[in-house]
């Protein structure tokens, strides 16, 4: 996959699937922001990129504060003097209740993150994409966002909100060699899993037994779709989602 010497900036890449696609990038030869609300979380991911040889810089910030938003993109080319690729992967999971159930502030909290978030970044990033004639966006957004999620409103709302500002825009711009696609994980090895099945541990053999793979994906499988899609080797394709999910939608 061709992405060497790209700048890729990946938001909530201090941990989980965010971190496998910031190592993923740093693997293939492109220069990576490390972006995380925890700075200490997005210096061990960069540590481990240097490591490793690859070429990594750590910037905190939360998605949700535009000002962060714009302090990431500013820094970003401040640094390294363009930005080819954002992905939106910073993302928060709900309380699992019932809609009736959901508080306000739960609500607020989630779509302030995930669907906001988003915009936030999308909007910032694409300000530097026009001026320089260029970019690429990949959305994390969930299975949770092509299909019915119970107890899950938050959540879900905020993921089907990513797939349609994903689709809306990658119409927008496509005369303008921007590229905007997104990725829809299912079940996936990544801290909200483990923060489900530890609330209900009963769900780890009931999710298992609606994945047709029965068992989860791993969080380098879908790096390996998100630096795919950033890459040179996907130069048509804009505005699709790539659900990756063992099988869970069949």
């Amino acid at each position: 996959m061709d992405v060497k010497n790209k700048v890729v900036i990946v938001t909530g890449a201090g941990s989980g699937i965010g971190k496998a696609i910031a190592i993923h990038f740093a693997k293939h030869g492109a220069k990576v922001v490390v972006s995380d609300i925890n700075l200490e979380s997005a210096q061990k991911v960069v540590d481990e990129i240097v490591t490793n040889f690859g070429e990594a810089l750590p910037i905190k910030a939360n998605v949700a504060v535009f000002k962060e938003v714009e302090n990431l993109v500013q820094h970003t080319v401040a640094n390294f003097g363009k930005l080819d690729v954002i992905v939106n992967n910073a993302g928060i999971g709900p309380h699992l209740l019932r809609t009736h159930e959901s508080t306000l502030r739960d609500w607020d909290r989630v779509i302030s993150v995930n669907q906001t978030g988003v915009f936030y970044c999308m909007k910032v990033a694409l300000q530097q994409f026009l001026e320089q004639g260029y970019g690429n966006i990949v959305n994390i957004a969930s299975l949770a966002g092509l299909k019915a999620s119970p107890n899950n409103i938050s959540y879900s709302a905020s993921k089907f909100a990513v797939v349609g500002m994903t689709k809306s825009a990658a119409m927008e711009y496509a005369t303008k060699n921007i590229r905007i696609n997104a990725v829809c994980p299912g079940y996936t090895e990544s801290a909200l899993l483990t923060q489900l099945i530890n609330a209900k541990p009963e769900m780890d053999a009931i999710l298992k037994s609606v994945i047709p793979m029965k068992r989860y994906g791993k969080a380098e499988e879908i790096a390996d779709a998100v630096v795919w899609l950033a890459s040179e080797n996907t130069k048509f394709i804009t505005g699709q989602t790539i659900t990756l999910d063992g099988g869970t939608s069949l």
